[in-house]
């Protein structure tokens, strides 16, 4: 167990020159969004600070809690009760520091869960193609079926398959999270197949309309490998511990 400590702000200082939050026009703040100790000795990350992570980082011991999905978005209601009281409660009564990066993880050529996600399927010349939308190509092509259960195999998530696209999948394109409104892109640009987190009604006509493959794979699924990329290369920038913690969502 690491005994060494970094400062928060030289922390903050390296995720805001690797992920550049100032590029993007989000739905939230990004970087951090509740101040707590000034010394970090060990970060915790999750995909989302539900309570349920908060829960378990306070069970570890943490200083700093690393997410994609933190707080203070957009169009919603800004009176501190319910939900919102208690998550903050957690973290005020405990010190802990919350930072939250949504697109610019999203997009980071190294960290991001684009990327990221890749890795984790094996997907070869992987690279943006379109704005967050990615693509690549499988080794060797696969059958639909066979994509499914290779997909379900590394991400330990059953994806629903809809489209009608050709018989081998070879040409992948993906974006993670809720991005299955970027099929049409997928389409224009001669996929096999498109996957993400999500599926809306219109998805599933845009997929057998448009002679593609689409596969939703989960928006917590797509998204667990991005943070913990970031939690671990900051880890060894600064030799504190790094814990990723999966409080698991179906959706």
């Amino acid at each position: 167990m690491s005994t060494h400590t970094a400062r928060r702000q030289d922390i903050m200082a390296t995720l805001n020159r690797w992920l550049e939050p100032e590029r993007f026009q989000d739905y939230c703040p990004n970087g951090l969004q509740v101040e707590g100790k000034p010394d970090i000795r060990r970060i915790v990350s999750g995909v989302t600070a539900s309570q349920a992570l908060l829960d378990a980082a306070v069970e570890a011991g943490a200083d700093m809690i690393l997410v994609h999905h933190g707080y203070f978005w957009k169009g919603e209601n800004q009176a501190i009760t319910g939900i919102k009281r208690s998550r903050l409660k957690t973290l005020l009564s405990h010190d802990l520091n919350l930072v939250a990066y949504h697109l610019p993880l999203d997009d980071h050529p190294e960290y991001g869960n684009n990327r990221q996600l890749a890795v984790v399927l094996g997907l070869e010349q992987a690279q943006p193609m379109d704005g967050l939308l990615w693509s690549g190509e499988l080794p060797e092509p696969l059958t639909p079926e066979e994509f499914a259960l290779h997909v379900a195999g590394r991400l330990g998530r059953t994806a629903l398959h809809v489209g009608c696209g050709p018989d081998r999948i070879r040409r992948v394109a993906w974006c993670t999270g809720a991005a299955q409104g970027f099929i049409g892109k997928a389409i224009d640009a001669g996929a096999d197949a498109y996957l993400s987190g999500e599926i809306s009604e219109p998805t599933t006509h845009s997929a057998r309309e448009g002679a593609i493959h689409y596969f939703a794979a989960g928006h917590h699924a797509t998204e667990r490998y991005g943070v913990q990329a970031l939690g671990e290369a900051l880890a060894e920038e600064f030799g504190i511990e790094h814990r990723f913690l999966d409080c698991d969502n179906p959706v």
